[in-house]
């Protein structure tokens, strides 16, 4: 018999710790490889963790809602003798690494204290999970010291503040009350809790309004960590966008011609994003600063081209997957990954790896009718291009017998870059590369 280890998983950069919302195992129970043995959830996104051998649970070592570094082994597994060990991971699950240092995450509480030391006496805990949400609610300390608890010794869990938050926007008095009356331990305990981390939204007293013709939109907890996103790219990077033009009649008229025989050759649609992704990672290869981010003083030159595609989902809200190693896929590849991660993520069904590790994003506002759009840089890129709507124009067409005046498919696109590494020479540069590889696609080609 062997022991593997099921490690939290790798879920991007950025990404340090993730909370544990549900086990799908326990133990003494039978698990596949790739069999879902719990769900985890992280700023970004929630997510399913599969098992990475054949065998038996012999032990979870973590809580519900308990957070967990990443790369600690959460669960072990009894596989049979010969079987995979877990220095093989899965493409979500990442190989055992040792865990961050207690001081670089004071607020991760090991197996033996993830429970508050009680209810009434000493300080509450709250996850970083909790602490985010109620900082992205405006929830002050205060007030999250009233909320009841439901978790382990009275922990207030993600569900619990959930309901508290939709609670108290439906105008319920009992929140209301809660959120004026608290223990006489609040101010001991106020000092003692972790601080939280607001987002940077600007935020306009109700009162301000009482009376007017208005009314209050409270934003979702994913739209207020867009807000703080965009504005941190704002203040990062100094943002310059340059425009361009082109012809893409060689692109509508072939996508028009091949279409329906493409569906059902290869069983999934071909739109415009693919077209436009492949001619991207050509241009690229050719201009490699594009694909980098700073890190200080220094430039980080990225060899994989990993392109990100702004997708809309139907809360109105707005999610970058990545197509990882863009410039290996043919038409057909592209294709099937742009389509399978629209509808992951129009679907809540994105992993924490479909989000991460992009080099290049490409944003098409032209989806909405939008002829063009300055696009904000999505950190730690350098760089971010918008494709507008198709629209037919009558354009002068220069011959070799002399200029005509003919109806083509023109669209406009645009560049926003980091000014810190990328020039207006080399931006506009790039941008008319592309504009030029969109306009010179082969009418005859087969994908």
């Amino acid at each position: 018999m062997a022991i593997v280890d099921l490690v939290m998983p790798k879920l991007g950069e950025s990404i340090t710790e993730a909370t544990i919302l549900k086990w799908h195992k326990k133990p003494g129970d039978t698990v596949k490889e790739d069999e879902t043995v719990l769900e985890i959830a992280t700023d970004k996104v929630d997510s399913e963790v599969p098992s990475t051998a054949s065998g038996t649970i012999t032990a979870l070592l973590f809580n519900v809602n308990d957070v967990v570094p990443v790369g600690t082994v959460i669960a072990t597994i009894e596989t049979a003798a010969g079987a995979a060990v877990a220095e093989t991971p899965t493409p979500v699950i990442a190989a055992p690494q040792p865990a961050p240092a207690a001081a670089e995450i004071p607020y991760v509480p090991s197996p033996s204290s993830a429970a508050v030391t009680g209810a009434s006496h000493g300080p509450r805990f709250y996850s970083p999970l909790v602490l985010n949400i109620a900082g992205s609610e405006g929830i002050s300390m205060t007030e999250l010291e009233a909320v009841p608890g439901t978790g382990n010794e009275g922990r207030v869990t993600k569900k619990d503040i959930l309901e508290y938050v939709a609670n108290k926007k439906s105008g319920n008095a009992q929140a209301k009350q809660e959120a004026i009356v608290s223990p006489p331990e609040v101010k001991s305990q106020e000092k003692a809790a972790p601080k939280m981390e607001v987002p940077a939204v600007i935020e306009t007293a109700p009162d301000a309004y009482t009376g007017s013709n208005v009314e209050i939109i409270e934003m979702d907890r994913m739209r207020k960590l867009i807000a703080k996103h965009m504005v941190d790219s704002k203040r990062t990077s100094p943002h310059v966008t340059s425009f361009a033009e082109a012809d893409v009649t060689n692109m509508v008229l072939w996508r028009e011609k091949v279409k329906k025989e493409f569906e059902r050759r290869e069983n999934t649609k071909i739109t415009f994003t693919p077209l436009f992704i492949d001619c991207l990672t050509r241009v690229i290869k050719k201009y490699p600063i594009i694909n980098s981010s700073v890190d200080g003083e220094r430039i980080i030159i990225k060899k994989d081209i990993n392109i990100g595609m702004a997708t809309a989902l139907p809360s109105g809200n707005l999610i970058v997957p990545v197509i990882k190693n863009a410039d290996y896929l043919n038409l057909v590849g592209l294709s099937k990954s742009v389509n399978t991660l629209a509808d992951s993520a129009r679907n809540n069904k994105l992993r924490p790896d479909d989000t991460t590790g992009g080099t290049f994003t490409l944003t098409n506002v032209g989806t909405f009718g939008s002829l063009m759009g300055t696009p904000i840089i999505n950190q730690p890129q350098v760089a971010i291009m918008a494709v507008g709507a198709i629209k037919k124009r009558p354009v002068v067409i220069e011959t070799e017998q002399g200029d005509t005046i003919g109806i083509r498919h023109m669209m406009y696109i645009s560049l926003s870059y980091d000014h810190r590494i990328v020039d207006g020479s080399i931006g506009a540069s790039f941008l008319t590369a592309v504009a030029k590889e969109f306009e010179s696609w082969d009418i005859e080609r087969t994908w």
